[in-house]
């Protein structure tokens, strides 16, 4: 009732300003202190982080700071901010609105959904701090918001808008949540920060921007927070469950398949190896129901909750699926295994000029399809060994020196057995394969560069 009593005043302020009203400053007015009072309430709660993270893509290690937002949701320190704010943090700052600096640390995060809990490192004896508090009512179209943030860095900000769509599907960002679209401006630096409604509450935290398509922004649903925070808490990650299914809506427009079915999910294709390969799900088998409950998936839109559903299904539990194959209803039963990591870990060999990182299954099914365990080369140094001999980022690491590597504790094993070779052989022998061709390649270290391995 609120929103629409706003709404209402705001176009009427703006109708009766065209018609030259002189007294429409009570209307500006009541509109500014909306704005004001709102983000007043949330101001002493937005946090600006500092993170100084490593990385490894120049094919050396290396260290870059970088910035962006967060708000406090507890009088004890807990910050929420987006994962790829602290993603690869050596080290986590926050600022305060009253200019308080503390260390935090990284309580938990999740790459999929892009989300982060921090708490801040506070001394014993720290009075509660201001914190802002989630929202308990349906978002909708046309809802009145107002992002907060450090954008680009600067000092705290505020833009305005409207919810523009409140189920925004946005396929290759997030499996498990869909996104309340604004066009409330969300900076760089942004990221992390509240969308906040009239009442001051947390909507969703500020996430994309996409400035050359019309200054687009998307925000994670608070819903989606509410659930991630107490596994963050529990597990210090997402911990999702993993069947390996991939889903096909009924009404799948991008691709012009429309299926004629009342109720359902199609299979569209199961992971090489997951669980629900091996439990014996086929291509276009139909998902009715989920121990015993019925699912739905008319629309891509209703994909994440579906996503979400499995992913937190208890690990070691054995679920039963009801499916239709050729016409007969029929039940298969499947357990869920761990998710765990959806990246792989890197490392730097920084005599040979290039960093590695291990091959995953989510983070690179390019790489997965050929070598399911292995090593890929992640960064290559201009002007290195590596860059000299030919070696592309992408590479998969078969063999060095004729012995197998299928781990980055081997080739670490391989580098350093190189160094201590480094006075009496020059030569390295790598065997790559690149989109699925084999190749030898020879990595020649010259005298300078023996004293820097």
């Amino acid at each position: 009732m609120k929103r629409v009593i706003f709404l209402y005043l705001l176009i009427l302020a703006v109708l009766m300003t065209g018609s030259g009203c002189v007294d429409c400053g009570n209307y500006e007015g009541i509109f500014q202190n909306t704005v004001k009072n709102a983000s007043g309430k949330v101001f002493p709660a937005l946090v600006y982080i500092k993170v100084v993270q490593s990385n490894l893509d120049s094919g050396r290690r290396s260290s870059a700071s970088s910035s962006g937002s967060g708000v406090l949701i507890t009088p004890d320190g807990e910050v929420v901010t987006n994962n790829h704010v602290i993603d690869k943090a050596q080290s986590i700052r926050c600022l305060l609105n009253d200019g308080r600096a503390f260390d935090a640390e990284l309580i938990g995060s999740d790459k999929d959904t892009d989300l982060a809990l921090l708490k801040l490192k506070l001394p014993a004896g720290t009075p509660p701090l201001p914190y802002a508090e989630f929202t308990a009512s349906k978002v909708e179209e046309g809802d009145f918001v107002m992002a907060l943030g450090a954008p680009w860095g600067l000092n705290r900000s505020v833009s305005i808008g409207i919810i523009s769509c409140a189920n925004r599907y946005l396929a290759g960002h997030s499996l498990y949540s869909l996104w309340y679209q604004t066009d409330a401006a969300i900076s760089p630096g942004n990221s992390g920060g509240p969308l906040i409604n009239t009442d001051g509450r947390i909507v969703g935290i500020n996430t994309l921007g996409m400035f050359a398509a019309g200054a687009l922004a998307f925000t994670i649903p608070s819903d989606t927070v509410k659930i991630m925070l107490p596994r963050f808490r529990k597990y210090h990650k997402a911990n999702w469950a993993w069947f390996g299914f991939r889903f096909q809506p009924l009404k799948d427009f991008e691709r012009n398949i429309y299926m004629d079915y009342p109720q359902g999910v199609i299979i569209s294709g199961t992971e090489p190896g997951s669980p629900a390969q091996k439990a014996g799900f086929e291509v276009n088998d139909l998902l009715l129901a989920i121990n015993g409950k019925a699912v739905n998936a008319a629309t891509a839109e209703e994909l994440p909750a579906l996503y979400r559903l499995l992913g937190l299904t208890e690990f070691g539990k054995k679920v039963e699926f009801t499916v239709k194959r050729d016409g007969r209803t029929m039940t298969l039963f499947c357990t869920a295994a761990e998710k765990g990591k959806v990246e792989g870990d890197a490392v730097a060999c920084r005599g040979w000029g290039f960093t590695a990182k291990a091959i995953n299954r989510f983070d690179t099914p390019e790489l997965y399809f050929y070598q399911p365990a292995g090593v890929f080369v992640y960064g290559v140094e201009k002007f290195s060994p590596a860059g000299r001999a030919g070696i592309y980022k992408g590479d998969i690491i078969l063999q060095i020196n004729g012995k197998p590597v299928e781990s980055l504790n081997e080739l670490l094993n391989v580098y350093k057995a190189a160094e201590q070779s480094a006075g009496t052989d020059r030569r390295t022998r790598i065997q790559i394969m690149r989109n699925g061709i084999t190749l030898q390649l020879a990595l020649y270290i010259n005298n300078r560069e023996k004293e820097d391995l």
